[in-house]
């Protein structure tokens, strides 16, 4: 009994590290993210429509931390999960998910918006 006990706190601690860890990434993300919009922010020039393009930048990288924190709030319900954890790990998960697919939607329709200003741009030049 003693070593079931041991190893389920064992389990335990590694998942609350990896839990961890995945925080870390996705704040991680977040900073690249700002870091690159800014940058890229700072690189457009006075003619340039920049804005959807840095819209377009940082909203990839939230995509992206929003992916880790729901990986790390999924995490800390495997161990214990208690009933109030799984419906509040229910609720983060539809509120994520949903600003995961909206916002994966716009950028989607960013990018369209984007190639097609370009082939015009191509079209105008020939």
């Amino acid at each position: 009994m003693f070593e079931i006990a041991s190893l389920r706190e064992g389990m335990m601690h590694g998942v609350e590290l990896f839990q961890l860890l995945l925080e870390i990434i996705s704040i991680a993300c977040v900073v690249i993210g700002l870091g690159k919009t800014l940058w890229l922010a700072a690189r457009m020039e006075d003619h340039e429509p920049g804005f959807p393009r840095i819209r377009l930048c940082f909203g990839s990288w939230l995509i992206l931390a929003l992916e880790f924190q729901l990986a790390a709030d999924i995490l800390a319900t495997t161990v214990a999960p208690s009933k109030e954890e799984l419906i509040r790990l229910a609720i983060i998960a539809v509120i994520r998910t949903f600003l995961n697919y909206f916002l994966g939607k716009e950028l989607e329709a960013q990018t369209e918006r984007q190639q097609e200003q370009r082939s015009e741009q191509a079209k105008a030049a020939q």
